[in-house]
């Protein structure tokens, strides 16, 4: 065999295997997150911090590809309360003095901390690089039909609860979220269901408010909870709602 037809025939193979790949069909739920995060802002996710109130305590919230600063602030008996989570950790401090704090309430503030920016940013959080999409599914709920997107996290960069499974109603026509539903295991666990109510559209951004729904079981599968919602078995638990938003671009 000539030195010719030896390279001919080692490079035909992996040609065949580049063309394989090249060809591939795109992800669908990787593309219905894509449109979903174009319908609630874009990128205009990551040139802005949102500002709002929320059950008497106030947020700023800053979130892109490269950094993250969480600030929420708050007034009780111990005096003005600031918390700040962000690359670097959490760090709390009242009337302008840094505490220090046990390392399992410095995971409870952070976590609480966390969640609301989660909730407040959605759809922007489903494209971090620890997130797991799948698509499973068409649904139809309350006349409409939804694309159904399921997310788990990587351990590695997925924090305390990588372990927590969300579901994803994702409108087909305006491509936003309209409901939600997920399991968690930190904080005594829980499986909760989440409908949009209102939508707040502030610096071209879309946020949005929720009714959560639950039920005493904690073990019910997320993938339960949409049935249950039809069937009037969950309990309403409270209004999520965000009050005197502002957009300032950064």
């Amino acid at each position: 065999m000539s030195t010719n037809n030896a390279i001919f025939r080692f490079i035909l193979p992996l040609s065949l295997v580049f063309g394989f790949f090249s060809c591939q069909a795109p992800d669908p739920a990787q593309g219905i997150v894509d449109q979903s995060i174009v319908a609630h802002g874009g990128k205009a996710f990551e040139s802005s911090v949102i500002s709002f109130d929320f059950r008497d305590r106030h947020y700023r919230i800053f979130k892109s590809s490269q950094s993250f600063e969480y600030i929420r602030e708050f007034s009780d008996s111990t005096g003005q309360v600031r918390d700040v989570l962000d690359n670097s950790g959490f760090v709390r401090t009242i009337n302008g003095a840094k505490v220090d704090l046990p390392e399992e309430r410095v995971g409870a503030f952070s976590r609480s901390v966390n969640s609301v920016a989660y909730f407040a940013f959605l759809p922007y959080g489903l494209n971090d690089p620890a997130v797991r999409k799948t698509l499973v599914g068409e649904s139809e709920l309350e006349g409409k039909k939804y694309d159904l997107i399921r997310v788990t996290f990587a351990q590695e960069g997925g924090g305390e609860d990588y372990d927590d499974v969300f579901l994803y109603w994702i409108n087909q026509e305006t491509k936003r979220i309209d409901f939600l539903a997920y399991s968690y295991h930190t904080d005594g666990g829980g499986v909760r269901f989440r409908k949009a109510v209102k939508t707040h559209e502030v610096g071209g951004l879309v946020l949005q408010d929720y009714e959560n729904y639950g039920l005493e079981s904690k073990e019910t599968p997320v993938e339960e909870m949409e049935s249950l919602y039809k069937s009037g078995k969950l309990e309403l638990l409270s209004t999520i709602e965000l009050e005197n938003i502002q957009v300032v671009k950064r």
